[in-house]
């Protein structure tokens, strides 16, 4: 028997008897039927679904769209023996046409404004958190000057572990090939006006000062950031920061401190072997490419280095390290009971990271050049 519907009552009560197939074989058969209906239907309407066979999706849509185009407020529609899926297909339909009703109203001048004010408003709150956050980390640190257990040794020195010692062998091979690209291409261009030996310049101040600390900070950004949040995000997803709270612990020192004192004594170091290699490789490079001897790149390495250059990378490492660290374990820290969320603020963590140590870098170079450093 094909799909039929008939429709019974008057007044504010009305009946729909749904009979026989509807399934998707019947949905022409049934969209006719229901274009037929009186548009004007208006107060309660009961849907028996009781006779009906096999009730696909497609003729369950047709049907719940064609009672939604009744005005809003005028019909009450309510649903006997319906199919399982009817429930799900009447939220899909309801967040469909709601859009739809918004995109038809006029946009106002207000309405950009208004986003323009609620992200600066998220902004401020979370500028506000964050300076909060680094008060905390300060309070720890201030407080093991009379308990020094408070720092935790035996975890800051494992974190070093992790995130200075291993991060080596990635951090000097970088270093080494970057060094190796940006003397190869100024060989490049310096060799067409004679000046091979401005290539040593080059490699020597733009590893030294810029290249060296850069890049180790955003590997380890990368690396260890996302570590960070992610180690401290599972924990509060398992609730095991709850738990130190509760044991009268502070989750910022132990969890926090350790790892920010790490980044800041292991970038340093880190930062003094990504600009080693990074010599190295422009040595290398000088020799191979440009028959530069390496007692020739020594003597000309001493003289285009100024007495600020090595220092002038290396002040930058510990301020990286610390809105590295920071980045991460705020992040990690504000991960709620969900997968989702961990692998969403892991990666904010990682790009808010590094921007902020890029940023950091332009507001150092500034600074470097009105003291003339």
């Amino acid at each position: 028997m094909s799909g039929s519907l008939a429709l019974e009552g008057s007044g504010e009560d009305w009946r729909l008897s749904l009979r026989g197939d509807w399934s998707a074989r019947a949905l022409a058969q049934i969209e006719r039927q229901l274009g037929a209906l009186r548009p004007d239907l208006a107060g309660n309407l009961v849907c028996d679904w009781t006779g009906t066979e096999a009730p696909g999706i497609g003729p369950t849509w047709a049907l719940l769209a064609r009672l939604a185009r009744s005005e809003p407020g005028r019909l009450n529609v309510r649903h006997v023996g319906a199919p399982p899926h009817l429930e799900f297909l009447q939220q899909l339909l309801a967040g469909r046409i709601a859009p739809a009703a918004a995109e038809r109203a006029p946009v106002s001048v207000e309405q950009p404004l208004e986003r323009v004010g609620r992200w600066t408003v998220l902004q401020g709150e979370e500028t506000r958190a964050a300076v909060g956050f680094l008060g905390r980390i300060v309070a720890v640190i201030g407080a093991a000057f009379a308990r020094p257990r408070a720092l935790r040794l035996k975890s800051v020195v494992r974190h070093v572990h992790e995130t200075g010692i291993k991060a080596i062998p990635i951090v000097a091979l970088i270093a080494f090939l970057i060094s190796v690209i940006v003397a190869y291409l100024g060989a490049q261009q310096l060799q067409r006006f004679g000046a091979d030996i401005f290539v040593v310049d080059l490699v020597a101040i733009a590893v030294l000062r810029e290249m060296g600390v850069l890049l180790t900070a955003i590997i380890v950004a990368g690396r260890s950031g996302s570590a960070f949040a992610a180690e401290i995000g599972v924990m509060q997803i398992n609730e095991e920061t709850d738990a130190l709270r509760a044991m009268g612990m502070n989750p910022i020192e132990l969890l926090v401190v350790p790892r920010v004192i790490a980044l800041v004594v292991a970038l340093p170091l880190l930062t003094i072997i990504a600009d080693a290699m990074g010599l190295a490789g422009g040595g290398l490079l000088s020799h191979l490419q440009l028959n530069i001897p390496w007692s020739q790149f020594t003597s000309r390495l001493h003289e285009a280095i100024a007495p600020t250059t090595f220092w002038a990378g290396l002040i930058k490492a510990p301020v990286f390290a610390l809105l590295i660290g920071m980045v991460g374990t705020y992040r990690g820290l504000q991960v709620r009971e969900s997968a989702r969320e961990l692998g969403r603020l892991t990666t904010v963590a990682v790009v808010q990271s590094i921007f902020l140590v890029i940023l950091a870098d332009a507001l150092f170079a500034v600074l470097y050049v009105r003291l003339d450093f």
